[in-house]
């Protein structure tokens, strides 16, 4: 059954998972977003230090 909802998120549609009329989670369709937004190249690189601190609690 979940190969039928990945295929219909596929296909473009949104398929909403319910738990007890909750919903609880959204499968879409990938490259929704595209080209609403870019990750910056330093992306990855290192917190400053005054921000890894207020995270760590510090």
């Amino acid at each position: 059954m979940i190969v039928k909802y990945l295929r219909q998120a596929e296909a473009g549609e949104t398929v909403v998972i319910v738990e007890v009329d909750k919903p609880i989670a959204e499968l879409r369709p990938f490259g929704l977003c595209a080209g609403e937004f870019t990750i910056p190249d330093d992306f990855d690189a290192p917190l400053p230090e005054d921000i890894l601190s207020t995270f760590e609690g510090k």
